[in-house]
């Protein structure tokens, strides 16, 4: 194989895991593809509240491994939020304590316990403009994305492809191990809050309260509906999360509702973050099954499926 060819790497999916892997390889001397049948606003990842946190995420050591990294990545990002859509924004985990949390947790910056739960001042990404930041990004390291439809990683013309599929490797692996977690959001204008929140306690149906001030609006939550297909909003629900969020801050009772949102969330008991050597010489490097937590652990997982494709045949 000459060494044009066995530089090339497709990447399927145009997620944020997906593009932000592309990044990573395209900026090491790769020649990288994204292929994804939904790319930009399409995406699941465009839909994210989008607050660096890892939320839903298995096993959690490596999760908090994985979000360490990519929170000094996103943390440079915020010093030119209108380009890259990273902001840092004060706000409280409601309800939550330190002892409750992995290692991770202590080398965040100025995470500390009040009356209310946690406070922290995190990143908060708008994700419409954080994913044409990543493929602008991309592009500047010699990168494409092309929209494909994709039905078996076998059909991938290149000597190493890595999977960032998301739900869809429910079906393209296949791996019946990866199910959706569905989320709903209600985006209002913004009454003029200027901090996040997130409650702890969590009801019948993951049904919680949360909200974070993005340039479009406000973003409130929200739901965690374990093996929910249904993209469609679904107006009771959308009432509850309003009048959840509205307990928290009165003024947004009455602020006027923009969009509603739904995104499947890509669970699995663990990220599946491997390598796999195929009878026929290729590489095929897994990344997917991050649950709520992919925007969180995108720069981590990054680097380590960069690894894997780097590895030698034995890996």
């Amino acid at each position: 194989m000459n060494r044009e060819l066995s530089d090339e790497v497709i990447v399927v999916g145009a997620g944020v895991v997906g593009l932000t892997t592309a990044v990573v390889l395209a900026e090491a001397g790769r020649r990288v593809r994204v292929w994804a049948r939904e790319t930009g606003g399409r995406t699941t990842s465009a839909v994210a509240g989008a607050l660096w946190w890892p939320y839903r995420i298995e096993p959690e050591a490596l999760a908090g491994k994985w979000a360490l990294a990519s929170l000094v990545v996103y943390e440079e990002l915020a010093d030119r939020p209108e380009q890259t859509g990273v902001r840092l924004v004060e706000g409280v985990h409601g309800g939550l304590r330190l002892d409750t949390l992995g290692p991770w947790a202590a080398r965040v910056p100025g995470l500390a316990e009040t009356d209310e739960g946690l406070s922290a001042r995190l990143p908060l990404i708008d994700m419409p403009v954080h994913l044409a930041w990543l493929r602008e990004r991309l592009g500047r390291a010699g990168g494409t994305v092309e929209e494909r439809v994709v039905t078996g990683l076998a059909e991938v013309p290149a000597p190493v492809v890595v999977n960032c599929t998301g739900l869809g490797a429910r079906s393209l692996v296949p791996d019946p191990a990866v199910r959706p977690v569905r989320g709903q959001l209600v985006v209002v204008e913004n009454p003029g809050i200027t901090t996040w929140y997130t409650s702890e306690d969590e009801a019948e149906g993951g049904a919680s309260a949360y909200f974070f001030p993005q340039p479009g609006g406000l973003l409130l939550g929200g739901t965690a509906e374990e093996d929910a297909w249904s993209p469609e909003p679904d107006p009771d629900i959308a009432a509850g999360i309003v009048a959840r969020c509205a307990a928290v801050r009165p003024e947004i009772a009455g602020a006027r509702v923009l969009e509603h949102r739904v995104g499947l969330r890509p669970y699995r008991s663990a990220v599946r973050l491997a390598r796999e050597l195929r009878p026929d010489g290729r590489v095929l490097v897994h990344n997917y099954g991050h649950g709520g937590a992919g925007v969180t652990v995108a720069w981590g997982c990054a680097r380590e499926a960069a690894g894997l494709v780097d590895a030698g045949p034995a890996a």
